[in-house]
């Protein structure tokens, strides 16, 4: 926790239970719906929640704007997202409903008013965002497809409205048809190990060009 503290100083004093509260919540519902590995759950802070703020590094949410996270798993990077800007609407869709339940609890838990969790394919989510975001739960192109025709055309954002993802590795190859990409590196931001190799890939609407 003095991690996040560290990272971003200005956190109100609501925000900083809530994030307190996440390992609580997370310990206790792993143990009865597997979520999250029990490595990283010992490594919450890092693993989790930093590396989803770390989109919060790039791009802040502008009260009032939509944000939708695809494959939210356990509820990242939405739910540390959701806390650091709770006058930003969030919708976390998974297809897995163990996981939505995870997500719902944890969501009832933290007392978030600004987050919606939906089990279903991305494909069947209606409406229209300001940010896609998502943690690496496709190679690029697939993910591109699932999401299309989701993204608001009025930017209101630094950042042209468009895709925020989490991704590592080496992306060369993955990434060759985005002449527009913008690949940010978080070990720029972040000094800890688990970074060294983690990435925010940055997508504006038009996706080529």
């Amino acid at each position: 926790m003095e991690l996040i503290k560290h990272h971003f100083p200005n956190l109100t004093e609501l925000q900083i239970r809530q994030f307190e509260q996440i390992a609580h919540v997370y310990k206790d519902w792993n143990q009865k719906i597997n979520v999250v590995s029990r490595k990283d759950i010992d490594e919450i802070y890092v693993r989790h929640v930093l590396h989803s703020l770390g989109i919060a590094k790039i791009q802040p949410f502008l009260p009032g704007s939509h944000i939708l996270d695809v494959g939210t798993g356990g509820g990242f990077p939405g739910i540390p997202l959701a806390i650091m800007y709770p006058e930003t609407q969030f919708t976390l869709v998974d297809s897995i409903g163990k996981k939505i339940k995870v997500v719902e609890e944890v969501i009832d838990a933290l007392d978030l008013k600004n987050v919606k969790a939906i089990n279903d394919r991305v494909e069947n989510i209606s409406g229209e965002f300001d940010f896609i975001v998502s943690r690496a739960v496709a190679v690029m192109p697939s993910f591109v497809q699932w999401v299309k025709g989701k993204i608001a055309k009025e930017s209101k954002h630094d950042l042209k409205n468009g895709i925020l993802y989490l991704k590592g590795g080496d992306l060369s190859e993955e990434l060759k048809p985005y002449k527009t990409v913008k690949i940010y590196d978080l070990s720029s931001l972040f000094e800890e190990e688990f970074f060294k190799t983690k990435k925010v890939v940055y997508l504006a609407m038009k996706y080529r060009g």
